[in-house]
């Protein structure tokens, strides 16, 4: 019996069905991390920053006052990016994090959030986290959790 035409079918406006339910769940989570990046762009456009330095700050913040060198920050990113000196050019001239040459290691490079950048992570918490609700609203605790473990599967599986 042939399958229903779905949502992400229609959504495409594709005619023939998916090849497989593997391409059409591999797609489906193309769509939807698609949709969640234009979300935060908005979100983010009003204070002058893209989600790649959102990212950056956030990371940051986590790692408190001792900082962190450049190659960790690249190593903990949601997105990779190849221009990791020029993200980092652009949010220290944005005032946001300030960066200095390590003392031990004159070939390393450590990065600290500003006290701008705290000011401003703290003012796009709330804005965020609201954003996160009203998009992860539809799931109940248990299918977010369970969405969380599929992710993960394929990231391990893909990594690999």
């Amino acid at each position: 019996m042939a399958r229903q035409t779905s949502r992400l079918q229609s959504e495409l406006k594709q005619t023939r069905p998916f090849q497989s339910i593997y391409q059409e769940a591999t797609l489906s989570v193309m769509k939807t991390a698609d949709l969640l990046r234009r979300q935060l762009t908005r979100q983010l456009e009003p204070h002058e920053i893209t989600p790649q330095q959102y990212n950056v700050l956030r990371i940051l913040r986590g790692a408190g006052k001792a900082g962190l060198p450049t190659l960790s920050i690249g190593e903990r990113l949601i997105e990779e990016t190849p221009g990791m000196t020029r993200l980092l050019d652009r949010l220290e001239f944005k005032g946001l994090v300030r960066r200095v040459r390590c003392e031990q290691d004159r070939r390393q490079v450590l990065c600290y959030i500003t006290d701008g950048g705290v000011r401003l992570l703290a003012e796009l918490d709330p804005v965020l986290a609201a954003n996160e609700k009203v998009m992860a609203g539809t799931l109940t605790g248990a299918e977010a959790e369970s969405l969380v473990v599929l992710l993960e599967k394929m990231r391990e599986h893909g990594s690999q």
